[in-house]
């Protein structure tokens, strides 16, 4: 099981704003599941500053967040869509070549997200 779903998203989205150094530690640490000790010796450096690269990578990320929100805009896009979605289908709109496009936009919408 993973220790932290959220620096795993926001590894996805800022890792390549890291240094490779940081990425590589925080891909071992978060998506491998590795101890510091099992990083320390993979890395060959000390599990003292296998922990040091891990809290300056986490407050970076969290920091690219705060500052770009991409993950929260992502989340309010997301939002705002399954809502339109169920307005859709609770409309009592007639018209089906109208309701055909909306579908199709929709399906278009989502799939850039």
């Amino acid at each position: 099981m993973q220790k932290n779903l959220g620096v795993n998203i926001l590894l996805d989205v800022y890792g390549t704003l890291l240094t490779d150094r940081q990425r590589v530690t925080l891909e071992l640490y978060y998506g491998e599941d590795l101890s510091l000790g099992e990083i320390s010796d993979e890395t060959e450096i000390t599990r003292q500053g296998v922990l040091n690269c891990i809290h300056k990578a986490e407050k970076k990320l969290f920091e690219l967040e705060r500052k770009m929100g991409l993950i929260r805009k992502f989340r309010e896009l997301t939002e705002d869509i399954d809502r339109l979605e169920g307005l859709i289908l609770q409309s009592d709109m007639k018209n089906k070549e109208i309701l055909a496009q909306i579908d199709e936009l929709m399906v278009e919408i989502k799939g850039k997200i």
